[in-house]
């Protein structure tokens, strides 16, 4: 990536971010987009609401190119098909940080998701500067600047914005392009430029909803694995009536039934809407509009299981597993160290639990996916060879 001078430098950014430069209109959007296509990287971030709804909505979209610093007004600009353009544009690198809401926002709100990424959290981990960084730890740890927290928690949907919102807004983006170029050089001499790339890619993929009636939602509830066939099918039918409910009139999962809810209607099975509405903190307006559609999925459980058997619920592990688990764990500690890598970035517990579950009834174990990549060499086999240890110990 070339740089001229005085392009993606921070301290210029810097003073534009005081006086951003507002994109309202389409025309002007797609202008904007279509220099955008010519350059290597642009640096984007997301201002949302998320209080009373199922779905992000957004507020506001930066950007920062080479030079300067935008705000995109999505309350006021209806066509985002040249955005959706750039998003699509894979020789357009998107530099993001902490990224997995903002890529929510852009696949649920404009239908796509920015290709190819670059999270400068991913890659801080990576490259040793520490693990989960915020934005302000980063940019103080790369540039030595202190950037505030004041509108963290403003309205992002009211207009007009205030200065202050808009050059914290504005800020956000600006730092980002020199710490993004700093870490690829220091992870292309590290080597670990192409497992960032891998993880963004991973990080991109995670987004996707592959399920997005609800249908294996119940799978969660690991304390009611031994429930019978029929309560797990009216637990599946529960949870994806709430997943499909909440999702049409957008308002999140608790606004309708909290977990716990769920659980005590399975364990209480009422009959009707009064035995319904005697269940603990249950709101009565749910009982009023939602009470006939909650018991017919306990009135028909009995079929629902007979006609569509529900796939078991993965039992909890025994607790013998405790200190098997440790010794799981400290292999990746000890990778991690050797490494200079932050161990919750080379073997998450979710990675650990993919591979105990993987087990056949030969006692066999197979890497899940996270861990087949640039993880195998360094902390995958060795993860085998010791469950392998287990085996042979039993």
């Amino acid at each position: 990536m070339t740089q001229e001078s005085g392009a993606w430098d921070w301290r210029k950014l810097e003073v534009r971010a005081a006086q951003p430069t507002w994109i309202r209109d389409a025309q002007q959007l797609a202008e904007c987009c279509k220099r955008w296509r010519t350059l290597p990287m642009v640096v984007l971030d997301t201002e949302f609401m998320r209080v009373d709804t199922f779905y992000p909505r957004p507020g506001l979209i930066q950007l920062a190119d080479e030079y300067d610093c935008y705000l995109i007004d999505p309350l006021s600009i209806e066509d985002f098909s040249a955005f959706v353009e750039l998003m699509a544009d894979d020789r357009v690198l998107k530099v993001v940080h902490a990224g997995s809401e903002d890529l929510e926002l852009f696949l649920n709100s404009y239908g796509v998701l920015p290709e190819p990424l670059f999270d400068t959290q991913i890659a801080a981990a990576f490259a040793g500067w520490g693990f989960s960084m915020g934005l302000q730890r980063l940019v103080d740890h790369a540039l030595g600047v202190q950037i505030g927290k004041a509108e963290t928690t403003s309205d992002w949907l009211r207009r007009p914005l205030t200065p202050e919102q808009e050059h914290y807004a504005a800020l956000d983006v600006a730092y980002l392009p020199a710490i993004a170029l700093e870490l690829q050089a220091q992870l292309k001499q590290m080597q670990r430029l192409d497992w960032v790339i891998e993880e963004c890619a991973e990080q991109r993929r995670a987004v996707i909803d592959t399920d997005p009636d609800g249908w294996t939602y119940y799978q969660r509830f690991s304390q009611v694995w031994n429930i019978s066939d029929v309560k797990r099918a009216a637990l599946r039918d529960l949870t994806a009536w709430r997943e499909r409910a909440a999702r049409s009139r957008d308002v999140p999962r608790n606004r309708l039934l909290r977990n716990q809810h769920l659980l005590a209607i399975i364990e209480r099975w009422p009959t009707t809407e009064q035995g319904l509405a005697r269940i603990p903190e249950m709101r009565r307006k749910v009982v009023r509009e939602d009470g006939d559609a909650i018991l017919a999925c306990l009135a028909n459980a009995e079929r629902s299981a007979a006609e569509n058997p529900p796939e078991p619920i993965q039992r909890p592990l025994h607790y013998a597993w405790n200190k098997r688990i440790k010794a799981l764990k400290s292999i990746g500690r000890e990778v991690a160290a050797d490494q200079n890598i932050a161990v919750e970035v080379l073997l998450r517990k979710r990675d650990i639990d993919a591979l105990i579950q993987s087990r056949n009834e030969q006692g066999e174990y197979q890497l899940p996916p996270s861990l087949s990549g640039w993880r195998r060499a360094l902390v995958g086999d060795r993860l085998l060879l010791k469950l392998t240890q287990f085996e042979q110990e039993n």
